[in-house]
């Protein structure tokens, strides 16, 4: 059994890369080519920062699930370990648009107070 919560890890691992990597390559860049995206704060710059980082934040989800599994895999999966793993995601994902929006979308305040109330409760 284990073997195959290592293969699911790995699966979710790569299937995270690939949808970033074709997501970005394949949809999002072609979709930002369009003249008619909705000006969010006076023009599309926000608009488009906003649909990557939700675009991308679907990679840090699946990179944390696959950890989940390799922990669960090691047969070492304890309420502390996966609260860290779930902490560890939710601030990732914070930083997704913290940076990306450089802040004005705001869902990073909320991912870092989830982050943090899990990482607490691993203490």
């Amino acid at each position: 059994m284990k073997e195959l919560l290592y293969l699911a890890a790995f699966l979710a691992v790569a299937l995270g890369i690939a949808h970033s990597v074709l997501g970005e390559r394949y949809i999002l860049v072609r979709l930002f080519r369009r003249d008619n995206l909705p000006k969010l704060f006076g023009n599309t710059e926000f608009t488009t920062r906003t649909l990557r980082f939700a675009w991308h934040i679907t990679t840090v989800a699946w990179f944390g699930f696959g950890a989940l599994l390799l922990h669960a895999g090691r047969v070492d999966l304890t309420t502390s370990g996966t609260l860290r793993i779930i902490g560890v995601t939710f601030i990732l994902s914070g930083l997704l648009p913290l940076f990306i929006t450089r802040g004005k979308h705001l869902s990073w305040l909320v991912l870092f107070t989830i982050g943090g109330i899990a990482l607490w409760g691993a203490a």
